[in-house]
């Protein structure tokens, strides 16, 4: 068959045929508006709900029934003592904009300092506008009244903030944001490392970043990523706390001390596991993998070693003063978050969001800038639940979720699972996705997990403010849609996220432009068919329309080397560093004497002890001054 540009058309066949006109009374639209600026396309718009700016809902998918309602209180429910309210006749916001907005009043003499108190003021910051430049559908006085809230932060440290910090918001009213985690640890990687992986998070899309340290020069290190980032640095101040310590030696100076001093290092925001209480101990007992936050363990242990409350807790108006002096936004920890499927959504872990709720009150009250933690691990049936009753409980104030991650069978994998979790996670509600990448479970992430974690999680996100309707969207979704239609590959390329890693997939089989891919070929491509059915708009949108085939530069060093590094490893590589595992662990037969799966338990035991680490058993007295699980109250 020749290989022509014959154009179809058959005046025959009638193209311009109505739908019938109960089709658009038979979907399930809930008022939100279309996610592209321009009417594109013949899809009927989204199905969730009409945005609520200003209200409770923000952007949010329907409820399925039996979810919680959202909350009717916000952080204007908890001022400071002394402050009073009165309406602000200046202007309307909010949802209501037949309501005067509201302003809050001080005592006499009182400085703001925090996002937080600046907003209840009725103040737009300079940190407020430059987010309102990055947020395209709000105004910087939307992004100031949802601060007021409490349904948004701005994580900006005075110190960073003087800095090279730009701004950016975290909310449900906003684009769904995404985080990545890294940090030196005690088996690999130190500072250089670190920094070159902070940049590579940043270029691939990471919203704000984590530095979770564990072994080197922690201090140094977390110094050094502040410096270098242009967004903001979180962090896990117990982490640095028992480093050269024990433990059971961490009391209510230490914890201050430490927070202190990240803060004026210039942390953005703080993970504080205060909501783990020592009621809540007990309820782990049966769980298939106990406590899996670091943060979350640790303060365990010390609770039954000591017989006493999370010293977190006890010291949560002290830490909320420090956080306000520096604008440190909290980043309430989920230290019972489930670590499997078989242990979510459990009685610990809604124990702890009880709590966590009071401490985002108590937060408030001091002028603290709140976000939550959420799981873990989940089944997708029960992801909408976990976020609405978040909703409820703490008020609407922004939620940061781990995944959650929808199965367990799937190590090295576990970005596309947990990315899975995510999509659903920031549909229902949560306005941040931590990232997980292929090294979740294994080990510490490199340079390439961390942009497979980053891309994941951009997918993530961005499906879940297609589907919630955000004005504008979809509307680079669009145009690559217009120039795929177009056969216009180098347009299709620029407009996609990988434009180089596209290019180069597409150039190891064809390196020619032509109106088909190697996948279908000539004859057979749709896609080429449609285009050229005269009556089908597809395809003959005049920006992308090309007038010939074009012969790329084929395959660059540069995306050759981007195609030998798909598969990562050879599969023979693979399986020689397995064999060469196998030898080390099980010699002669024999497990290594570290294994935790050695029949003998007492040279397991004496082992780890041996390399400093202790054994802390729940529920037994066996260890002075630990009580059994019963009077863990």
């Amino acid at each position: 068959m020749p290989k022509n540009t014959h154009t179809a058309h058959n005046s025959d066949i009638n193209l311009t045929t109505a739908a019938p006109a109960d089709f658009l009374q038979s979907l399930p639209m809930d008022g939100a508006t279309s996610p592209a600026t321009v009417a594109a396309g013949t899809t009927p718009g989204s199905f969730a709900r009409r945005a609520d700016l200003g209200g409770p809902l923000m952007y949010a998918s329907p409820d399925t029934p039996g979810m919680p309602p959202p909350s009717e209180k916000t952080a204007w429910d908890f001022l400071p003592d002394e402050w009073s309210i009165q309406a602000d006749e200046s202007g309307c916001a909010g949802h209501n904009q037949d309501a005067p907005r509201i302003v809050a009043v001080p005592p006499s003499g009182f400085v703001p300092v925090t996002q937080l108190e600046h907003a209840r003021l009725g103040t737009v910051t300079e940190a407020m506008r430059r987010v309102a430049e990055r947020e395209l559908h709000l105004s910087a006085e939307q992004i100031r009244d949802e601060i007021a809230a409490g349904r948004m932060v701005i994580p900006a440290n005075i110190h960073h903030l003087s800095g090279q910090l730009d701004p950016m918001c975290i909310g449900r009213s906003s684009l769904t944001k995404v985080n990545a985690n890294m940090g030196a640890s005690p088996v690999s990687s130190g500072t250089d490392e670190e920094l070159e992986k902070l940049d590579w998070a940043l270029r691939w899309g990471a919203d704000t970043v984590m530095d979770l340290s564990t072994g080197g020069d922690v201090d140094a290190c977390r110094e050094a990523i502040i410096g270098a980032s242009k967004a903001p640095i979180g962090t896990v101040p117990i982490y640095a706390m028992i480093l050269d310590r024990p433990l059971e030696d961490l009391d209510r100076q230490i914890i201050l001390e430490h927070i202190e001093h990240q803060a004026e290092q210039g942390v953005d925001y703080m993970t504080v596991h205060a909501g783990l209480r020592r009621a809540h101990v007990p309820m782990v007992r049966d769980r298939l993998i106990g406590i899996v936050s670091r943060g979350g363990s640790l303060l365990a242990k010390w609770m039954i070693t000591h017989g006493a409350e999370n010293p977190m807790y006890e010291a949560w108006d002290e830490i909320c003063d420090i956080l306000r002096r520096h604008d440190v936004t909290f980043s309430i920890g989920d230290g019972l978050r489930p670590g499997g499927l078989a242990d979510a959504t459990d009685q610990a872990q809604l124990g702890e969001l009880e709590t966590i709720g009071e401490l985002t009150e108590r937060a408030w009250r001091r002028g603290v800038q709140v976000m939550v933690e959420g799981p873990g691990h989940v089944p997708f049936d029960q992801i909408e639940f976990n976020m609405k009753l978040q909703r409820r409980r703490c008020h609407g104030a922004p939620f940061y979720v781990l995944g959650p991650l929808v199965t367990d069978i799937f190590p090295g994998y576990d970005h596309i699972t947990s990315c899975i979790g995510a999509t659903a996670a920031a549909w229902h509600g949560a306005a941040m996705l931590c990232y997980v990448t292929p090294k979740e479970h294994l080990g510490l992430p490199k340079k390439d997990d961390v942009k497979q974690g980053c891309i994941a999680y951009k997918i993530a996100a961005h499906a879940a403010d297609v589907a919630l309707g955000i004005p504008g969207t979809r509307d680079r979704d669009d145009e690559l849609t217009k120039a795929r239609a177009a056969l216009n590959w180098q347009k299709h390329f620029d407009l996609s996220f990988d434009p180089e890693f596209a290019r180069a997939m597409h150039d190891e089989d064809l390196d020619v432009d032509t109106d088909f891919c190697a996948m279908c070929g000539h004859d057979w491509c749709s896609v080429r068919i449609s285009k050229e059915i005269q009556e089908f708009a597809s395809g003959k949108d005049a920006k992308f329309v090309r007038e010939k085939p074009e012969i790329s530069a084929a395959l660059t060093p540069e995306q050759a080397a981007i195609l030998e590094q798909r598969g990562v490893l050879d599969p023979e590589v693979i399986h020689r560093l397995a064999a060469k595992t196998r030898k080390q662990v099980d010699a002669d037969g024999q497990m290594a004497s570290c294994h935790s799966q050695r029949s003998d338990e007492d040279d397991a035991v004496a082992s780890q002890r041996a390399r400093g680490v202790d054994m802390v058993q729940l529920g037994t007295r066996e260890l002075t001054g630990v009580p059994d699980h019963d009077s863990v109250i």
